[in-house]
């Protein structure tokens, strides 16, 4: 192995990994960045396009998302728009796809709810709009037909936006122009596949990351790893009152009913995304609907290897137990988490699932849905034991001593450039490196989505 000691280090290749690795490339005058991935390929766990639900969320479709959150999240969302138009045609068109997208609302009581959101949220949305039946019928005509006449509906969504994101040849991009970039300034840019990290420690300035071919040093440590960085974390004494609750999502498939994405109305009891219908950018001809949501005790979906891990990552103990016993209290989440157990027994969850769809598509018939198998990732939800609950939106441990854990970013991946930001100015604020601040706004704030004042973030609110 090399004896680099780099200035920065990155553990784990998916894409907010591989994002930070880009940023640090093109902005700062590092003179060594390196990132160490288990797989052979790049974003190939929880970024790859079966495993998440391929979307670039900007939270106007998004119903459990206030207006506050949805500033956010809209300027993340812009960077990853932002990066990908700017190259070239050919491999803009295999990151980022344009669909119409709405959420739907069924019944008085929904469509209530959202004409008044459409009210709050449309100044922050231009490209926002109201969607009657005739509107939605144009776009969405299977969303109508077969519903009864007097079944009340309305949407809010748009039709000429980029919605739709492969996070794999998203950070195959990051990778591949952040090399460009370290290669123009002489700067040591290092990507190492296929190498497991077995143990991180400090040892005087410098961190020692022992993996499975050799050791490497390094100044500052970013560990993006999802449920495996608070694994990390917990060997080295760090995130103690924090524990792993890994949830999965599946996925089901029918022939192609959708023209774009169609989410539903979140239901304001449940922390999980309500169930949506997506075209799949991987799988041409079909719609896929989902994701359900199931507690499973692994950190990665199909490798069974990680339980052992989940069971270190879980430190059950008392409060651990009141945070779910509190879970299991709430009536619409006890039903739900029972509905989606059932979901995954065979025979049974094509009908089952067939009945939470017709919401969506009236006219489905349950022949038509099959179980995506191979389909689904895992999100690693944090327990706070200290204050005995579960912990939604991005986690991330910052000890302060020159090393960082980020465990489930939020809203998933779209906020990778974004997250990656944050880690970027930590980084420099431990390091004392610069940042080229006007590339970086040229670059992500300016472009295909363009970026009003007050969306930006002062840096040091990301600090």
């Amino acid at each position: 192995m090399s004896s680099t000691t780099y200035d920065v280090l990155i553990v784990g290749g998916g894409v907010s990994g591989t994002a930070l690795l880009y940023e640090l490339a093109r902005y700062t005058d590092l003179k060594s960045v390196g990132l160490v991935e288990k797989y052979d390929h790049v974003a190939i766990v929880n970024s790859h396009g079966r495993n998440n639900s391929q979307t670039i969320h900007c939270g106007d479709i998004e119903t459990n998302y206030t207006v506050e959150k949805a500033r956010v999240t809209k300027r993340t969302a812009g960077m990853v728009v932002n990066f990908a138009t700017k190259l070239s045609e050919s491999e803009r068109d295999h990151i980022v796809y344009k669909y119409p997208k709405m959420v739907l609302a069924v019944g008085a009581k929904e469509c209530q709810f959202l004409r008044k959101r459409f009210d709050t949220f449309k100044q922050l949305f231009p490209n926002l709009k109201l969607l009657e039946r005739d509107d939605i019928a144009e776009l969405e005509p299977k969303v109508v037909e077969g519903r009864r006449p007097d079944e009340e509906i309305v949407a809010l969504g748009s039709t000429d936006e980029y919605t739709a994101v492969n996070y794999t040849t998203l950070s195959e991009a990051f990778v591949s122009e952040g090399e460009k970039a370290a290669a123009e300034k002489g700067m040591n840019f290092d990507v190492r596949l296929s190498t497991a990290v077995e143990d991180i420690r400090k040892e005087g300035d410098v961190y020692k990351v022992k993996t499975d071919k050799g050791e490497l040093s390094a100044r500052y440590v970013v560990v993006s790893a999802g449920g495996h960085s608070l694994l990390f974390a917990h060997k080295m004494g760090y995130g103690l009152d924090k524990s792993c609750l890994p949830m999965a999502g599946s996925f089901y498939f029918t022939p192609k009913v959708l023209n774009g994405k169609v989410y539903t109305i979140q239901n304001e009891n449940l922390p999980f995304a309500a169930v949506h219908g997506d075209p799949d950018v991987l799988v041409e001809g079909k719609t896929r609907f989902g994701p359900t949501a199931l507690m499973l005790p692994l950190l990665e979906r199909y490798n069974g290897k990680t339980f052992w891990e989940f069971l270190k990552v879980l430190r059950m103990d008392r409060n651990v137990v009141k945070a779910l016993w509190d879970l299991m209290k709430v009536r619409d989440i006890r039903n739900y988490i029972f509905k989606n157990f059932m979901f995954e027994v065979p025979v049974l969850r094509e009908r089952l699932f067939h009945g939470d769809i017709k919401k969506i598509v009236p006219s489905l018939d349950v022949k038509d849905v099959s179980f995506a198998k191979g389909f689904g990732g895992v999100r690693p939800q944090l327990i706070d034991k200290s204050k005995q609950k579960l912990v939604m939106g991005e986690a991330k441990i910052n000890p302060g001593t020159g090393i960082v854990f980020n465990m489930t970013p939020s809203p998933g991946g779209t906020s990778c450039l974004g997250n990656a930001e944050k880690d970027m100015y930590l980084a420099q604020e431990f390091l004392g490196f610069k940042i080229d601040k006007d590339a970086f706004e040229r670059d992500l704030l300016t472009g295909e989505i363009e970026l009003t004042e007050i969306e930006r973030p002062e840096a040091s609110s990301l600090m």
